[in-house]
């Protein structure tokens, strides 16, 4: 190859390099600039797969109620597992693990999975979920597993809308309108006198006028005989 050859040919392969170089800077690493969409938490210890974990929020930012951890946690071991507790590094938060049906522990039988979170499934409920996690954040989750030990993971924040709807938590029901305290009270009392005017006690207590307070025209004429006849 001549000299001139091997001079064009090393001219192109740095126009290229410098190419791609000034490309990549202009794209950037971020995800939103690449137009990735991260994908959920997974991870394995041993024959524990987790999968699909994330932490999801109130649907509403100023919703009051919990938060819920989901996840997919497969069990490719001959013995059976059981999910003693999840914990939220950094928080004091409670999480509070219940079976798909009846009470007792969250088992991962041997080659099968379980599932935290979505209607018919085992639940993983965050109380005081909004101090907790706030959404956009990465939130490390362990689950402790009864032989394979502590499985930890950073999960995604996120709130109940789109495609997490069906799996977030509940909101806390509103408080019902408070009723005026002085409404029963009065009604439950005028509801009594309104007979009672009618007791031959009443007019002993009040004038003598009061039960023929209707037959006042024929009460007159009666006084006058009887003060003539005297």
């Amino acid at each position: 190859m001549s000299r001139s050859l091997r001079h064009g040919a090393l001219a192109a392969t740095a126009i290229a390099f410098s190419i791609v170089s000034l490309s990549a800077c202009a794209a950037g690493n971020s995800a939103e600039t690449l137009k990735v969409r991260p994908d959920n938490a997974a991870t394995s210890v041993g024959t524990i797969k987790v999968q699909n974990a994330n932490v999801i929020t109130q649907a509403e930012p100023e919703a009051e109620g919990p938060a819920v951890v989901v996840a997919t946690l497969f069990n490719d071991g001959t013995e059976d597992e059981v999910l003693e507790s999840i914990t939220l590094p950094g928080t004091d938060v409670q999480v509070k693990l219940q079976p798909a049906k009846g009470a007792g522990p969250v088992e991962i039988p041997a080659g099968g999975r379980v599932v935290l979170g979505g209607k018919g499934n085992a639940s993983a409920v965050i109380e005081g979920g909004r101090e907790a996690a706030q959404d956009g954040n990465v939130q490390q989750v362990v689950f402790k597993l009864s032989r394979t030990g502590d499985v930890g993971l950073g999960a995604n924040v996120v709130p109940a809308t789109g495609y997490y709807k069906d799996f977030g938590p509940s909101a806390l029901p509103e408080a019902p309108a408070a009723t005026p305290s002085g409404t029963p009270e009065t009604g439950g009392s005028e509801t009594p006198e309104a007979p009672a005017g009618e007791n031959s006690e009443s007019p002993a207590a009040g004038t003598p006028e009061s039960p023929a307070a209707g037959t006042e025209q024929q009460g007159t004429p009666e006084t006058a005989t009887a003060g003539t006849a005297g």
